[in-house]
């Protein structure tokens, strides 16, 4: 977490950052690009680019499986990796922190791990806004054992209705899962009031930080999370990482999902015991290199400051709906304060499908996301197949919000 300013402290100047990222310098069909799916995978900065090339060119080892000194350098990348991540978001302990794949992994091995914990008739609360991420595999637990789906629905202006969550708790309730901020609606969900409740019911909760962790300050303490994932590629770091932080306890209930090297502590032909947490849950060879390259996607957004990060994301996010509330007819979807809502926007145009909006948009060198966006029962609910989401990141500026709102009228011109 980024230090509290003091007075004295002059106000923060938002540095040029785009000249940091190697992908941003490139032009598209002609024109600057105008990266804005941060949402869906963040831009990497050079320092990270350097952190896993120089992981390759110089360790190159398998973890936690060596004596020599390539094995013991690339464990300790690893490692570390791990350490920072559990002080990042404020986890119990380094021992506490899974490495998993991705956010979606992670998901699944909860799901999984907790499974023999539930039984037929037991309930999971879930949201209407999750990413299918966070409902399928409880849809597949649910189809397996007989537990009962339920959710926490929306507000017309895309926020959970608490006062429903109130009836939608019950002795029953074992499992609450949600997400932090929402990929489609952009809302930031009241995390920490969820989990008062969901405690006071008996429940757990677990916690889809996917599009939060590195984008603002996220302590799974102050949020009351008992488990908490999210994917590296998304906060800037490498593709193919992820993580699972939890609490002691739930690491020892839950069962591996996958059976294999490293996860054990003991093999016979007939039998196996597993090793402690964490490494009861990373069978096989972990992806090293981008484990190895994330501590540099931690400094780079940390040296900003995650107060400032939120701060910036924030003005543009706001920028943007004020710009975008001057297009009639255009509907934005999620909060109409940038305060209540993380960095993105989804709109649907009645002139003009989201698909051929992000198509005319790359025709015009910005890069959004059209589509479902991995939501589609959220999409049923706001009464649209799909919308156009733009999303920002610390790269992001003013004029990219202004780059995204001519490409819209261009848009609009050419299917007029």
């Amino acid at each position: 977490m980024s230090a509290e300013k003091t007075s004295q402290e002059p106000p923060f100047v938002w540095p040029e950052l785009s000249g940091h990222f190697p992908a941003l310098q490139r032009t598209v069909n002609a024109h600057r690009l105008v990266y804005l799916d941060t949402a869906a995978t963040a831009q990497k900065p050079e320092t990270v680019i350097r952190a896993e090339q120089a992981y390759y060119r110089d360790l190159n080892a398998n973890v936690h499986r060596g004596i020599h000194t390539l094995a013991e350098e690339a464990t300790a990348a690893y490692e570390n990796c791990r350490t920072r991540v559990a002080t990042l978001i404020e986890a119990p302990s380094p021992s506490s922190v899974v490495i998993t794949r991705n956010a979606t992994a992670a998901i699944n091995l909860i799901a999984r791990g907790l499974e023999h914990t539930l039984k037929p008739g037991d309930e999971i609360v879930l949201t209407e806004m999750e990413h299918h991420a966070n409902l399928v595999p409880w849809i597949m637990l649910a189809a397996r054992n007989g537990v009962v789906l339920r959710h926490i629905p929306i507000t017309d202006g895309g926020e959970l209705r608490l006062d429903a969550l109130k009836e939608l708790l019950s002795p029953k309730t074992r499992i609450v899962s949600l997400v932090h901020v929402s990929n489609v609606l952009g809302t930031i969900n009241p995390v920490a009031e969820v989990a008062e409740a969901a405690h006071r019911a008996g429940a757990i909760v677990a916690v889809d930080a996917a599009q939060s962790v590195g984008h603002m300050p996220v302590s799974m303490k102050e949020l009351g999370a008992d488990l908490l994932v999210f994917s590296a590629h998304k906060c800037y770091g490498p593709m193919g990482l992820g993580f699972l932080a939890a609490r002691p306890d739930l690491l020892d209930t839950m069962e591996p999902m996958e059976g294999g090297g490293e996860m054990i502590n003991e093999v016979f032909l007939d039998r196996a015991t597993w090793a402690e947490p964490p490494l009861k849950f990373e069978a096989g060879t972990p992806n090293v290199a981008a484990a190895a390259a994330f501590p540099a996607a931690i400094d780079y957004f940390e040296n900003l400051g995650l107060d400032n990060v939120r701060e910036h994301e924030r003005m543009i996010t706001q920028y943007a709906l004020e710009k975008l509330a001057g297009l009639p007819g255009l509907v934005v979807f999620g909060p109409p304060d940038a305060a209540r809502r993380g960095g993105l926007v989804s709109f649907h145009d009645p002139e003009v499908h989201p698909h051929d909006m992000a198509t005319l948009l790359d025709q015009a060198g910005v890069a959004v996301r059209a589509g479902h966006h991995c939501a589609q029962p959220l999409h049923r609910r706001l009464g649209v197949v799909a919308t156009t989401r733009a999303s920002f990141g610390i790269y992001s500026t003013r004029e990219d919000v202004d780059a995204l709102c001519e490409g819209i009228r261009f848009a609009r011109r050419y299917f007029s």
